[in-house]
């Protein structure tokens, strides 16, 4: 996560409605918070473009890895990370960030409106390695305290798809599930099931299928709201029938739509 209250990385062991807390790291040191910096030290908003560095990070190369760990990020055998504080002001100012980080990169933070280099572009290669590696670290040392080979990741930072797919690829458990609202919308559904399952003491079915029915497909709408919408703003459109759909939609992704 970024934060919870003080928590920034948990791992814990599910056991039917139980849960047990393994091992927690506090803030001010958080992988999250350290992605948000250094979001905002590529000109980007905090708490919003996390995900324009995610897809910044293939176009460069990890050149500042070096430079960053040991001195900006400690990045331990587990996992757990300890940031210097001296780079960072989010502890009790009003950014994330200071000119000692920017005079420790040889560059001042980009403006929101300025070109995209190659320097910011090898940053957040850089960034991307280092949440990446730290990820892969804690995931092997969540199955090495619990034995467990199924794996289930949540927080604002399991929605890096990068680190997550590096995860898949290790090849460390038999199954892995990310929470689709793994941010903070995802709180809300945390607190029901916590009250649903621990208090109220509700059995749960797991059967390996989308317990969420479809969270990954959004509202539902249809032809009869769509088409007047459409002629309302004076928009073209193509009307498809279903059994074509399929084919169409592939295609002009396939052509780069």
């Amino acid at each position: 996560d970024g934060v919870g209250e003080w928590a920034t990385t948990s791992i814990g062991e599910g056991d039917g409605n139980a849960l047990r807390l393994v091992k927690e790291v506090r803030f001010p040191h958080s992988i999250g918070l350290f992605y948000s910096a250094m979001t905002q030290y590529l000109g980007f908003e905090v708490n919003v473009d996390e995900y324009k560095v995610m897809g910044l990070a293939p176009y460069g190369e990890a050149r500042y890895v070096d430079r960053l760990l040991g001195e900006v990020i400690e990045l331990k055998p587990d996992g757990s990370i300890a940031l210097n504080l001296a780079y960072f002001d989010y502890t009790f100012g009003l950014r994330m960030i200071n000119e000692r980080l920017y005079n420790h990169l040889g560059r001042p933070i980009r403006g929101r409106r300025d070109p995209l280099e190659q320097f910011h572009m090898d940053v957040a290669a850089s960034v991307q390695e280092i949440t990446t590696e730290a990820m892969l670290r804690l995931v092997q040392t969540a199955k090495a305290l619990t034995g467990h080979d199924r794996l289930c990741l949540a927080g604002g930072v399991a929605l890096n798809c990068v680190a997550t797919g590096a995860i898949y690829r290790k090849g460390l458990f038999r199954e892995i599930y990310v929470q689709p609202a793994a941010g903070d919308a995802g709180g809300a559904i945390g607190a029901a099931l916590e009250i649903w399952h621990r208090v109220l003491g509700k059995p749960r079915h797991p059967n390996g299928a989308d317990a969420m029915k479809g969270a990954y497909l959004g509202p539902r709408t249809t032809n009869e709201v769509v088409v007047p919408f459409l002629e309302s703003v004076g928009l073209p459109y193509v009307q498809l029938p279903e059994d074509r759909l399929p084919a169409e939609v592939a295609r002009w992704l396939a052509a780069g739509y």
